[in-house]
Parts: C-alpha cells; structure tokens; sequence
C-alpha cells in the first residue's frame, strides 16, 4: 500500500472537532438513519483524551469486552495510577493492575506500551502528520495493539472524522439494528452501508455508538 498523504490536523473549537457540525448536516442530508438518530444527541460531539499514552492504555482495556465492563476496570486503573504517566504505570507493576480486573495479557501489554513510552521508543509527536493507514502502520508494530485499537487511537485522539472500525462489536450491533432490522450483518454489508457517510464515518460511527449507549465511548 502506498503512503497515504498527510492529513491536516482537525482543529477544536470549544473542545468540539471543527469538522463536526458540517459533518452532522451532510449525514442528516444523505443518510435515512442518522436523520433519525443524530438529532437524539444535540449536544454532545466526539472529544480528545489527548494524552498518547493514556488512550492507548484505555483502548487496550477496552479490548474484546463491553464499554460497561471496559470502563469498570478502566476506573479501577485510574484509581491506582491517578498521575497516569509511562514511569507511574511502569512503578504500579503487574499485580496492583492485575487487581485493578485486567487480564494478564492486558497487563502485559499495557507495561509494554508503558516502558516503550518512557522510552522514548515511540514516537507520538509524529503522528498528527501521517496519514491514517500510516498511523495504523506503525501502531500495530506495537505488541499489543491491533487494528481495532490503532483506529480507536485515530478517532479518540487523533479526531480524524472517516475512521471505520469495522472490527468494532457496538459499530456492527448499531448497523444490524438500524439497517438490517437486527439481522446479522457481514464486515462487507457494514462497508456497503458506511460508504454513503464518507468522509465522515467517525462521526456517523459515534451516533451509532450512541444509540446503543447515550454515554459516550471514552476509549
């Protein structure tokens, strides 16, 4: 695959994505469903975690498990880290996480991604510039992480608004729901249904995830 170009950088106003509210009246134009849905949520829009380290940490958590149970353990890490850096995570150790509800593979994963942080073998400063398969790339080289995560990195801290997480369990659930009247539906029908919200699919994505849930994901 050749390198994708680099992106301008979404820019925030108000801690909302600048893109947000033109993205919000092209898919209530073009898509019968989120005419629907997106109205149900005026006020809320997808925000930055931020910090690197941190919503990777989060996403890895959340890996292969529901957001509710995601965000149980997620609160109990946070308890235990409250400075939540790559050195203080490194020095909670893997017991104290262990007890926190991850998996041991979790734990493993996350004090990897948390010694290579401190480091300095990754580097996040370069990432806003590279494109998204280009982000993907370099982030699945990382034990650990797989697609799923790298795209969690690009909606939830890159902001980049025409992610598709495919692999995403809540993202097939919302489409089964809304277009296939809660049929099972295929990664290629779910493609076929998200080509009509290019180029905003994140967002199209995050009013999907609300239906199911009107808390945000906060991976």
């Amino acid at each position: 695959m050749s390198p994708s170009p680099p992106p301008t950088a979404p820019t925030v106003e108000h801690g909302c994505p600048c893109y947000w509210e033109e993205a919000r009246a092209d898919l209530i134009k073009r898509d019968r469903i989120l005419r629907r849905l997106i109205p149900l949520h005026p006020e809320g829009f997808l925000v930055s975690r931020g910090d690197p380290f941190v919503t990777l940490a989060r996403a890895i958590t959340g890996q292969q498990i529901s957001v509710k149970a995601a965000q149980a353990v997620w609160d109990r890490v946070v308890a235990a880290v409250p400075r939540m850096t790559p050195a203080a995570m490194v020095r909670t150790g893997t017991d104290a996480l262990l007890a926190c509800g991850l998996s041991k593979r979790k734990t493993e994963y996350i004090l990897d991604l948390a010694a290579q942080f401190k480091a300095r073998q990754v580097h996040p400063d370069r990432w806003s510039a590279m494109g998204d398969e280009d982000v993907i790339a370099e982030l699945v080289g990382i034990r650990g992480i797989g697609r799923w995560t790298a795209e969690m990195f690009l909606i939830f801290n890159l902001l980049r608004p025409d992610v598709l997480p495919l692999d995403d369990i809540g993202l097939l659930k919302a489409i089964s729901l809304h277009y296939f009247s809660g049929e099972p539906v295929s990664r290629h029908e779910a493609r076929e249904v998200a080509d009509n919200w290019q180029p905003w699919r994140t967002v199209a994505t995050w009013y999907l995830w609300r239906s199911l849930d009107p808390l945000p994901v906060d991976y």
